[in-house]
């Protein structure tokens, strides 16, 4: 099957198809850069992908330049030296290239850039955002090479805070990139595992968008198909990684995650914001694992919701614990561990981890408004594995 190419504008620009990132310079142009930096994370700096997109826009008359020292969970300090690097080399604008962690630093970069006040004065907390000095701000393509977290169309940036050991939701709604470039070759070289992993993450967001109780009929009816999406093509993008169809699929499924969760997030994500600042771990990992515990908890509370869900996605059976066992087998078939213990978190920190997430702004939306107990007890029983 030929994979289309295609335009589309919500929430923004779309450019998807293969070899589209070809398109990049004339884009950036569009933009009025002349003078980009493109940011990324070291293990894509070590890439040919991002030495011959680097190449091609200096061989096309831009005078690209390169930052690469972000984190796998960005910090504070990983915006401030790209904030440095921007300035030093006179750049007017930025292409964000790659994973969640470096889309996330490379639109908070492009915020910081014109900015007077400290990174943490923009944390999502109340009208915190109209402190930003919009003028400031600098334009940004984005460029996603894995397809989980759906930041490309993402309003925030969550950045660690090691000081505090927290991660914060930086927030402005003119950080969602001007253009998204949605090219399906750039994820071919994606290991299985990340496949795995960012893919169930993109499904958190879908899933935890639908369950949210926030009335917003179009986030919910973009998160719907977008988990139809995910339950037919990331098996096949975890199988076959050069399957192009099944990338571009998840790509598309992965942007959608991210419009549906206007809509809000959930426990989920309230337990995997903390146990990322305090053990480093992969986000989509975390809450690929935690992700048939919260449902479990929350099941009572959105059982209508999830059965017409099963129905959607044509399961076998169409009671509320349809979708937790579709979810189950999912995570079998692909390779997701079933306990955080089997990635090395253990329950040391329970009651912190429980307090934290308390605490995170993502768990308003939760169908459930859970305590920091019932977050301690959750995590514990994503440790031993008890469902």
């Amino acid at each position: 099957m030929t994979v289309p190419s295609v335009n589309w504008n919500y929430p923004t620009a779309i450019k998807a198809g293969p070899g589209r990132v070809k398109e990049l310079p004339d884009w950036c142009r569009e933009l009025g850069m002349q003078r980009p930096l493109l940011v990324t994370d070291p293990g894509l700096a070590a890439l040919p992908m991002v030495g011959d997109t680097v190449r091609a826009c200096r061989q096309s008359g831009l005078e690209c330049g390169l930052f690469h020292e972000v984190k796998g969970n960005p910090t504070g300090r990983n915006v401030e030296d790209g904030v440095a690097a921007y300035q030093q080399g006179r750049h007017d604008g930025v292409i964000a290239f790659g994973g969640g962690s470096a889309l996330d630093a490379a639109k908070a970069i492009a915020l910081m850039v014109g900015q007077k006040r400290p990174l943490w004065d923009f944390e999502d907390i109340g009208d915190n955002y109209q402190r930003v000095n919009v003028a400031g701000m600098a334009p940004v393509v984005a460029v996603p090479t894995t397809a989980g977290t759906g930041s490309e169309v993402g309003r925030a940036s969550v950045i660690t805070d090691e000081a505090a050991e927290v991660k914060r939701i930086i927030f402005h709604a003119r950080m969602l990139p001007a253009i998204v470039i949605l090219d399906p070759e750039l994820t071919v070289g994606l290991p299985p595992k990340i496949t795995a992993a960012t893919g169930m993450d993109a499904l958190s967001h879908n899933l935890e968008a639908y369950c949210s109780p926030f009335f917003h009929p179009m986030a919910a009816g973009i998160a719907i198909e977008a988990m139809r999406m995910i339950k037919e093509y990331l098996p096949q993008a975890v199988a076959d990684g050069a399957d192009l169809q099944a990338r571009q699929q998840m790509l598309v499924a992965s942007c959608m995650g991210a419009t549906a969760f206007q809509r809000g997030l959930g426990a989920m994500h309230a337990l995997a914001h903390p146990l990322g600042a305090l053990y480093d771990a992969h986000h989509g990992m975390l809450n690929a694992i935690l992700m048939p515990y919260v449902l479990k908890a929350n099941q009572h509370a959105v059982a209508p919701r999830l059965e017409a869900l099963a129905r959607y996605l044509d399961l076998p059976a169409t009671g509320p614990g349809a979708v937790l066992d579709w979810v189950l087998r999912l995570r079998e078939t692909v390779g997701i561990p079933h306990t955080l213990a089997e990635i090395g978190i253990d329950e040391g920190q329970a009651e912190r981890v429980g307090r934290m997430a308390s605490e995170d702004p993502s768990g308003g939306t939760n169908p459930i408004i859970f305590t920091a107990d019932d977050y301690s007890q959750l995590l514990r029983a994503s440790i031993r594995g008890n469902l």
